[in-house]
């Protein structure tokens, strides 16, 4: 894939791609990243310039840079934030995980043209790694190699280029298992929520319908949130409670889940 990360917007002329010579050969990281709102789990999408084609944020691996710091970087420069919770989830490596006769079409539309022994044209091998981000804390950034950057509801996410529907579906499958056991939907909400925000969370992504009261005693029942104040709507009795993750407590579960 291109390195439609490490390019910042700055004019309409395109740059020339690099060379690859700093670069890991054959190897690219490839960014799932999920936000979370008004009660829709979403997907951060490229649109490539000149092309009717989304992709994933992604990037190269350059040859002094861990991989894991690559995959922070893509994130950085595609959202803006720093610090948000990142983790390697699965290695792609098919023979067949994209067509060099469709790259090269989607290249000359964006006016660059890619010989067949280019470095592009090669085969890569791509590591997967999913972001949870507060959705409000996010400003989505475009480069020079894309129209635009935004949003998508993930029951109406598009084709997507090469393989990167089926590493969009493999991330899902993986948030959906760590949610209890590593409880890493919490990443996805803002500092403060409400008990039903968080139930909404969790229906959204397993795609079920929880019981209030059986999801409820669940959650308090793993020590995890602190109940901190009510929240201003209504009248004082019927405002929900609002709640806050406690790291320290969270800790403490993950120690008792070993």
């Amino acid at each position: 894939m291109i390195d439609i990360c490490a390019m910042k917007h700055k004019t309409a002329v395109l740059p020339e791609l690099p060379n690859g010579d700093n670069l890991l050969p054959g190897l690219s990281v490839d960014c799932v990243i999920f936000g979370f709102h008004d009660g829709q789990l979403k997907l951060l999408l490229l649109q490539l310039k000149n092309n009717h084609i989304h992709a994933l944020p992604g990037g190269f691996v350059q040859k002094n840079e861990n991989l894991d710091d690559a995959a922070a970087r893509v994130l950085k420069e595609r959202t803006g934030l720093e610090n948000i919770y990142l983790e390697q989830f699965y290695t792609f490596g098919d023979v067949q995980r994209r067509n060099n006769k469709t790259q090269k079409e989607i290249f000359k539309k964006m006016g660059i043209g890619l010989s067949d022994d280019h470095w592009l044209q090669k085969r890569f091998v791509t590591v997967g790694y999913y972001a949870l981000v507060d959705f409000s804390n996010v400003i989505p950034v475009a480069d020079e190699l894309s129209d635009s950057c935004g949003w998508y509801e993930l029951r109406k996410v598009p084709a997507l280029m090469y393989d990167h529907n089926a590493i969009a579906d493999k991330a899902l499958k993986t948030l959906q298992l760590m949610l209890d056991h590593k409880l890493v939907g919490f990443n996805l909400l803002p500092e403060k929520f409400t008990m039903n925000e968080l139930q909404q969370l969790y229906e959204t992504i397993l795609s079920v319908k929880l019981t209030r009261a059986n999801f409820q005693r669940k959650i308090l029942a793993m020590n995890i949130l602190e109940r901190i104040e009510k929240k201003m709507e209504g009248g004082a009795h019927k405002a929900p409670y609002l709640y806050r993750f406690s790291r320290k407590n969270y800790l403490q579960y993950l120690k008792k889940q070993q």
